[in-house]
């Protein structure tokens, strides 16, 4: 294991802070995901999870934006996400890329393609069996860039923020360009999704800066992209037409600038998911909250989720910014292996490969968390599994119901098992719990780092469990939203 640099973080003071006075701290559905700053989300959904996809901000001083990989996260309850690390690196995954801004993934042919900028200067295409990867470029230059027919670029002219749309009749289209209004382009992709067909034709739009996206709805096809900051800070606009490349009327502003974000850049993907449609963007919350400077939290975003509502003519209603807007959809069963990467929140730990399969939770040292939100124990649980490496003298695991420092349900000891990636199953009595709870995981132990854990389960409670078992409900602290 690699030395962690961790941050005492504002956002833990408000966690003690609530915990002590008893008072609930309100946070958002922003940072939906805490390990890594990421931005420029783009939305996938399949087999009922919906996959983001972002750019993963790594900070140096002086260098502005470095972005080298592309970040995944899912889930099926848009509350708990699950990590699944670095998916793609430009350097190592293609022959020709250093950078990898702003992705765009569909699905098509039974592969995942991911279409990505090298930069401003280009945009290549990877792909991939499995929507976490790992994608592969295994073209020897880009995609897309000014040379490509009908791009015609103008001075200034930026070749990135690529958005593939899949068109209801098969037809696959690919969005790009940014600075000036007329610096949209689109281009027909081939059935081969790595290949282009005819030249690019240019599109306009007030104030566009970047960030084209395409969907459709009700037989209309929705642009939206980032204006500029000519008229105050950057907002996600939108155009309506009867076709995919022309004919589009302006129709206002979908998201404004949201807020921690420093009214800075944004870049949104819209979805479907479950019956219901979606907005994801980016801000800087999760870096206002880790004390960085205004300079530095610049270029390390965070990605958010709020839910997105139509008019009954089509328009799109203003999605205004929440603080807890998002319902979560399904509970978790807390009855089968839950990967230890699958979480509302955190703090202190971070992911790794994991060779067992996935990622697993590493880096753990005393006193770090994490929040499973909305665990499902029905009728009750009694015990206790936890799947842990250790390749020091380990540490604790203490269970906890509704906030860091709520009822203690049991506490599960950990000891060295020679290894790091050297597995065991150890377990614990729990007192018997009933209902739903958001489930807080407070690792405790000596210094340095503690233990790994891959996955976590609870074992259901015999039916004639005793009834002084129970947990008292009363002596649960406000709840961490």
């Amino acid at each position: 294991m690699f030395k962690k640099m961790k941050v005492f973080t504002i956002l833990a003071i408000l966690v003690l802070l609530t915990s002590f006075f008893g008072q609930t701290t309100a946070f958002a559905d922003y940072p939906i995901f805490y390990q890594r700053y990421a931005a420029d989300p783009s939305a996938l959904v399949y087999n009922g999870r919906v996959y983001l996809y972002g750019s993963h901000d790594v900070y140096q001083s002086g260098a502005g934006y470095i972005i080298n990989d592309i970040t995944c996260i899912s889930s099926d309850d848009l509350k708990n996400w699950t990590d699944h690390g670095e998916v793609f690196t430009a350097k190592a995954d293609s022959s020709w890329a250093t950078l990898s801004w702003a992705p765009s993934v569909v699905y098509r042919n039974n592969k995942f393609y991911m279409y990505y900028g090298n930069g401003g200067n280009g945009i290549g295409v990877a792909v991939s069996d499995s929507p976490t990867g790992p994608f592969k470029d295994t073209r020897s230059g880009p995609l897309v860039n000014g040379s490509t027919p009908g791009v015609n670029p103008p001075s200034g002219f930026w070749c990135f923020d690529p958005c593939a749309f899949v068109d209801d009749d098969g037809q696959a289209y690919l969005y790009f360009g940014g600075n000036g209004e007329g610096n949209i382009r689109v281009i027909k992709l081939n059935s081969d999704m790595v290949s282009i067909n005819g030249s690019a034709i240019k599109m306009t739009a007030p104030r566009f800066f970047e960030a084209s996206y395409m969907h459709k709805y009700n037989g209309k096809y929705y642009f939206s992209y980032s204006t500029d900051f000519s008229q105050g800070a950057a907002k996600i606009d939108y155009m309506v037409s009867n076709s995919p490349t022309a004919g589009f009327t302006y129709k206002g502003t979908i998201l404004p600038n949201p807020p921690q974000n420093d009214s800075n850049n944004n870049h949104q993907s819209i979805f479907s998911f479950n019956g219901n449609w979606y907005v994801a963007y980016h801000n800087r919350a999760l870096a206002a909250s880790n004390g960085l400077a205004s300079d530095v939290r610049v270029y390390q975003r965070n990605m958010c989720i709020d839910k997105m509502n139509y008019n009954s003519d089509g328009t799109i209603q203003q999605v205004t910014p929440t603080t807890a807007g998002l319902t979560q959809l399904k509970n978790v069963n807390p009855y089968v292996n839950n990967e230890a990467e699958t979480m509302a929140q955190e703090s202190g730990i971070q992911t790794e490969a994991c060779n067992e399969g996935g990622r697993n939770v590493g880096y753990i040292e005393n006193g770090d968390w994490i929040k499973v939100k909305g665990v499902d124990f029905g009728s009750g649980a009694s015990s206790f599994d936890a799947r842990v490496a250790s390749d020091t003298s380990g540490g604790n695991i203490e269970i906890r119901l509704d906030s860091l420092n709520g009822t203690l349900l049991g506490t599960c000891a950990v000891s060295g098992t020679g290894g790091w990636q050297n597995w065991t199953l150890k377990s614990a009595a729990v007192s018997k719990v009933t209902g739903v709870h958001d489930l807080y995981f407070k690792f405790t132990g000596g210094s340095g780092y503690l233990f790994n854990l891959n996955w976590w389960k609870f074992n259901a409670a015999p039916k004639s469990a005793a009834a002084d078992t129970n947990v008292d409900l009363s002596e649960v602290t406000t709840p961490l939203e």
